[in-house]
């Protein structure tokens, strides 16, 4: 405690010598009184730590700007002064809104760097996270022998407390759970300490007949610090459900970025059958790859109650589908089946309930003609070495047919949305190295602007002639299975071993899987496993601003309804985390892949330093090139300045107020009113 008071007395004495440089950088009377220039930044301090990283991540996610010093570089610059603060105009300049720190003092005891961070932060009122400490009194808290615990937290049941709801955390349900998904692999450590005078706890769990802080705000000489003291990663649940309510604690609640909670569900090859996996034969008849499977075919296709169920279950679920639909398999199905179609008929007279999209007329594959007398299939091709592709007037038909029978039937689509069969067209490794020749204009020709691509394949958004890929995610719901023991065998197939029955693919691919100790129960093995687990991945992505739409196939809303116990449990979880005000986000791949082209823009700039923004008082103005949206976000009760008096800013989700915003006609510039 001696070696702590001096290290104290040191840093309140260089701070003291600091702080007179940052507050009067003109060096005059009058630059002491000027209301300061706050530029909406956050600066990162980087010791190579998950918690540091984890913060990062959600700041580069949501798309505010920041800088990162990394600690572990020796060409780093160094934090005074000069790097923190200037002046621009004659007005005293803070360069960052923010400072994230490992901890409360990453530098060192007497730091120079320290001193300096401290009278900044007192000087600007800006607010320092410290990312992972331990619990005692330097950080507002007891020691934890005193009412306190240290050690894993797997398991710990945390909640919000009243100061937390009041706070940063008001979007949040009350729950924060922490991860525990093996009874052998220890997940998260930390600390809890009872609160000290200063500080305010956010975060609490229960401890002997207490409870104890895991998030807290510091208020101390002049300066307030986001205490954490447990450790996490940029995946864990309570760091997602944290993420947010940390971000617009730093800032204040004003911050360049903005957060969504996204969930999609694409319901693929809706009105075709859908091949059945065979749990004799560990492969689908009727694919080419399939070796005994001939006259063993067998499809699976919804049913008019299939239709009716998922109609009621989305008003229960308040949550809608998005049909994605092959109308000439449809009535493929229906000429071999005595020319009747019960569920093409009740999905029609359903049609406003769902979003429907275009999958193409008959789900044929796109790409190159394909050989499939050799396994894997590979591009067949002319006398003169050239791949056989499928024509541009072909693919055309298939969009333009799939179209028109919608509109005859009242069917409401966007047609400049597509999903083509198997992602077909595009690129396939590795036998179709590129895009057939032919897509993109037969997307021009039929006024398609945006695609659907595969997300396992390609994260990434790209141009496809004019149109824009818009990345899915595939769900772990097989489309060849309509039952829950079809599931489970074709799991067991994929994910156990050669010694356990299984195919191998998890020994030969230990990168990018894990194989199962021993084989799932197909009785029970889908709903208490694979369940769990594909709704955990799922609200992965929900949890983590990513808007990507799920994809999934008609084959698993029919027979045993595989999706629904997947789809229930990340709706359910979800509500029960979050407040009303941040509701799920359902939204067409079409705004998807808009919100995708706006970050990429948005990174762009950011990255070639073209933003420039910053707040003055109650003013906050943003400016970034032309045709550049900005993600702003900020408090209840913005207004945006418009060319004649003002309008509210943005809308509203929790807590706060967001939108991707630019300036109106005649300005240069998005100007903020604060409220």
């Amino acid at each position: 405690m001696v070696n702590k008071n001096r290290m104290n007395r040191v840093a309140a004495a260089m701070a003291a010598a600091a702080l007179m440089s940052v507050a009067v950088p003109a060096a005059t009377a009058r630059a002491a009184v000027v209301t300061p220039r706050i530029d909406l930044k956050v600066l990162v301090v980087d010791d190579g730590g998950s918690s540091v990283g984890a913060i990062t991540a959600q700041l580069k996610d949501t798309g505010v700007p920041y800088t990162r010093v990394d600690l572990t570089s020796a060409g780093r610059p160094v934090i005074n002064a000069a790097f923190l603060a200037d002046t621009v105009d004659g007005r005293p300049r803070a360069k960052y809104q923010g400072v994230v720190l490992p901890n409360e003092n990453p530098f060192g005891e007497g730091s120079a760097e320290m001193a300096a961070l401290t009278a900044y932060e007192t000087a600007y009122g800006i607010r320092q996270v410290d990312a992972y400490t331990w619990a005692h009194p330097g950080v507002g808290l007891e020691y934890t022998d005193n009412g306190g615990y240290s050690g894993q937290l797997d398991g710990t049941r945390a909640a919000v407390t009243a100061a937390g709801k009041a706070g940063p955390f008001g979007y949040l349900g009350g729950q924060v759970t922490f991860e525990d998904n093996s009874a052998v692999v220890p997940e998260s450590f930390g600390f809890m300490g009872r609160p000290r005078t200063g500080y305010t706890s956010y975060l609490d769990a229960p401890v002997g007949g207490g409870r104890a802080s895991l998030v807290g705000e510091y208020t101390h000489d002049g300066r307030s610090e986001l205490v954490v003291t447990f450790g996490y990663n940029q995946h864990q649940r309570q760091f997602r459900l944290l993420a947010r309510g940390i971000v617009d604690w730093l800032t204040q609640g004003v911050h360049l970025g903005q957060e969504r909670s996204y969930f999609a569900v694409h319901v693929d090859d809706v009105f075709a059958p859908d091949a059945r996996w065979s749990m004799e034969l560990n492969c689908t008849p009727g694919d080419y790859a399939c070796a005994g499977g001939e006259g063993k075919e067998s499809t699976i296709r919804m049913t008019a109650a299939d239709a009716q169920y998922a109609a009621q279950w989305q008003t229960s679920k308040n949550f809608k589908l998005d049909m994605l639909f092959n109308a000439g398999a449809g009535e493929e199905w229906k000429a071999e089946n005595g020319g009747t179609d019960a569920l093409t008929a009740q999905l029609v007279a359903d049609r406003a309930k769902y979003r429907w999209m275009n999958h193409t007329y008959t789900h044929p594959f796109l790409g190159c003609l394909q050989d499939t007398s050799v396994s894997p299939w590979t591009c067949t091709k002319d006398a003169q070495g050239a791949v056989k592709w499928m024509s541009r007037a072909e693919i055309s038909a298939q969009i333009r047919d799939n179209n028109n029978w919608a509109l005859a039937r009242g069917i409401t689509i966007d047609r400049s949305e597509l999903v083509t069969g198997e992602h077909s067209g595009l690129k396939t490794l590795p036998q179709q190295p590129q895009d057939n020749p032919n897509l993109a204009g037969a997307l021009a020709d039929n006024g398609v602007k945006w695609a659907g691509s595969d997300n396992s394949r390609e994260p990434d958004q790209r141009a496809l002639g004019a149109a824009l890929t818009v990345p899915r995610h595939p769900m772990n719901v097989y489309y060849n299975t309509g039952t829950n023991a079809e599931m489970a065998d074709e799991y067991n197939w994929i994910y156990t071993s050669r010694a356990h029955g299984g195919s191998g693919i998890c020994e030969d691919n230990p990168d990018t899987s894990t194989c199962l100790p021993a084989p799932l129960d197909t009785g029970t093995g889908y709903l208490e496993h694979i369940v769990p687990a594909e709704a955990r991945t799922a609200l992965r992505h929900v949890l983590a601003n990513d808007p990507r739409p799920h994809y999934v196939h008609q084959s698993n809303l029919a027979e045993d309804r595989t999706l629904y116990p997947v789809l229930n449990q990340v709706l359910d979880t979800y509500r029960s985390l979050y407040a009303p005000s941040a509701p799920i986000v359902n939204q067409s791949m079409k705004d998807t892949g808009v919100e995708l082209r706006r970050r990429a823009a948005w990174n762009q700039a950011v990255a070639a330093g073209k933003v420039s923004a910053y707040k003055i008082g109650k003013d906050v103005v943003v400016k970034a090139p032309s045709g550049v949206v900005a993600p702003v976000t900020a408090p209840n009760g913005t207004k945006k300045q418009m060319l004649l008096g003002t309008t509210d800013f943005g809308t509203a989700y929790a807590g706060t107020r967001s939108a991707w915003t630019a300036p109106e006609p005649l300005q240069s510039a998005v100007t903020l009113k604060l409220l």
